[in-house]
């Protein structure tokens, strides 16, 4: 006999999963009871949102779904946040919940909650298991689900009685067979010959790629494709990455926060290619004025992302990184090189900001010096705020990765999923940049750090405002500065030696230079305070 719990880390164990994120309760106990017998690593949060976030970096690092693990009623809840965030950037998550006795679902007893139809709207799929027997078919539906097509969580509900219900065998399935899912991933053959019949007769074409490249794999592919056709490119910011910023194609990020040069290029470009991007409000502010004077090419394998936001000419559903290669293949080089180098051309006619400073931390300059020190590889981790900005518009990814929470703009994102992207990724170096605000949404994190010995890196931008709010209400509201003003701050240096962290302090560009460099050869983790003007623009 075998009890539910059991077959649930037997699934977990068939499915190649190293490591989870997760916080025990009651409703959960059986499942963790059998998971203390199993090579599974597991990894113990100090608040269940962080358990998400952190399974969110560690998938999007290793490129295997993220496991994450709450109890119930709270717990459960508590993970939301973690879901809809994982969702709005589609990265792959296996939601693991306890749950109340079967009998009594729906009698608003102790700690019930009905968390799959809470996450209904932030899931790609969700399950609420009534027997045991059904535990192997749902894991591997759920795994299945949350990796293929376009990737995004999937919630497990189990009962604490069927997660102690005994069955008489386990037979775990081979694949996944489910009615109504199958992605498309072969681009549609008539549609990639229009394309390429459109780049070829284009005179202003543009690349724009998203956060679905990456997803994909589709890097050399997106690069190759460039090369091969000539064809300029920028980014939306979960694109950043895709391509390093110093390649002669790159134009920077488009959108509210992105470059000029790129948004100039964007809006007089008669052929748009947007692959693996959805152009939301923040990339593209007017995106029917692009579609009037320019033919308009979506790439993606989700075919409700197509025209969801910009109108569009040659739709194609697939596999991004399979269109990419026969596109790269087949495409002809462009003969609109007035073109191409006016549009890199834009790319001088734009600098970036900031001047360093004696005074305080110019965070735009810092940002560029420390992009410059960290190796190829690094791993770099934006929190939501001013601070995303900067990093967005001047850390430059050369073979590493550029995280953070582009779709749902999560604050407290960065240090729980820097825990995980350093625990995928062990001899990479990992930094996660926050403001003074986000810090303090996950510090309690610090304990996850020392308590896995996770060698990772945290530069707090102590600024203490609400620094994007602030921007707001200097444009829009008269600097009446309203609940952004961030009074009652502890000493962050002093808060970190507390955990046993080694911490530093700069008051200027010059020394956060030579303290970032102390920091990254640190075989520990490292906090690193900047002070910086309040008055800095996020460009």
């Amino acid at each position: 006999m075998i009890s539910g719990a059991e077959m649930m880390v037997k699934c977990l164990e068939l499915e190649g999963v190293e490591m989870a994120f997760g916080y025990p309760g009651a409703a959960i106990c059986p499942f963790y009871d059998f998971l203390s017998y199993s090579h599974i690593r597991h990894v113990l949060v100090r608040q269940e949102q962080n358990a998400a976030h952190a399974a969110n970096g560690y998938a999007r690092s290793s490129g295997k779904p993220g496991v994450c693990i709450a109890t119930s009623g709270p717990g459960a809840t508590n993970l939301i946040t973690g879901i809809a965030t994982a969702y709005m950037d589609s990265i792959p998550l296996v939601a693991i919940t306890g749950q109340v006795n079967s009998e009594l679902l729906g009698r608003d007893v102790f700690q019930e909650a009905d968390i799959t139809g809470a996450c209904e709207p932030f899931t790609k799929h969700s399950y609420l298991v009534k027997r045991a027997a059904d535990l192997p078919r749902v894991f591997k539906e759920a795994f299945h689900i949350a990796s293929t097509g376009r990737p995004g969580p999937v919630l497990i509900d189990v009962p604490v009685d069927v997660q102690q219900e005994e069955t008489a065998e386990f037979s775990y399935p081979e694949k996944a067979s489910i009615i109504g899912y199958k992605p498309r991933t072969e681009g549609h053959a008539m549609q990639i010959k229009k394309a390429l019949e459109a780049i070829q007769k284009a005179k202003r074409p543009i690349l724009c790629c998203g956060g679905g490249v990456v997803l994909a794999g589709a890097r050399e592919e997106l690069i190759a494709f460039a090369e091969n056709s000539g064809i300029p490119v920028c980014a939306t910011m979960m694109g950043i990455g895709v391509i390093p910023m110093d390649n002669p194609h790159y134009l920077g990020m488009i959108g509210m926060h992105g470059r000029s040069s790129a948004n100039r290029a964007m809006q007089e470009a008669d052929l748009v290619i947007l692959c693996g991007a959805r152009v939301g409000d923040r990339a593209v502010s007017a995106p029917q004025q692009i579609a009037e004077k320019a033919v308009v090419i979506h790439i993606d394998i989700d075919p409700a992302e197509i025209g969801k936001n910009m109108p569009v000419d040659i739709p194609i559903v697939g596999d991004i990184r399979k269109v990419l290669r026969i596109l790269a293949e087949k495409v002809e080089k462009t003969s609109s090189q007035d073109w191409v180098e006016r549009a890199v051309g834009y790319k001088s006619k734009y600098p970036s900001r900031g001047e360093p400073r004696t005074d305080s931390v110019e965070p735009r300059v810092f940002i560029r010096d420390l992009s410059a020190m960290m190796e190829d590889n690094a791993i770099l981790v934006a929190d939501v705020g001013q601070n995303q900005i900067w990093c967005a518009r001047n850390f430059n990814v050369k073979e590493g990765r550029f995280l953070t929470s582009g779709g749902l703009g999560t604050m407290g994102y960065s240090i729980p999923a820097a825990i995980g992207a350093k625990l995928a990724k062990p001899h990479r170096q990992v930094v996660a940049v926050c403001g003074d605000g986000a810090f303090q949404m996950s510090m309690c994190e610090l304990a996850t750090i020392c308590q896995e010995n996770a060698n990772v890196k945290i530069i707090i931008m102590e600024n203490h405002f609400l620094g994007m709010v602030k921007e707001f209400q200097d444009r829009l509201y008269g600097r009446r500065y309203t609940a952004t003003v961030l009074n009652g701050d502890p000493d962050f240096v002093k808060l970190a030696q507390a955990y046993g962290i080694e911490a530093a302090c700069a008051a200027t560009n010059e020394e956060a230079k030579e303290l970032a460099k102390k920091m990254l050869e640190s075989p520990r983790p490292f906090i690193l305070v900047c002070r910086v003007d309040p008055d800095v623009p996020s460009i």
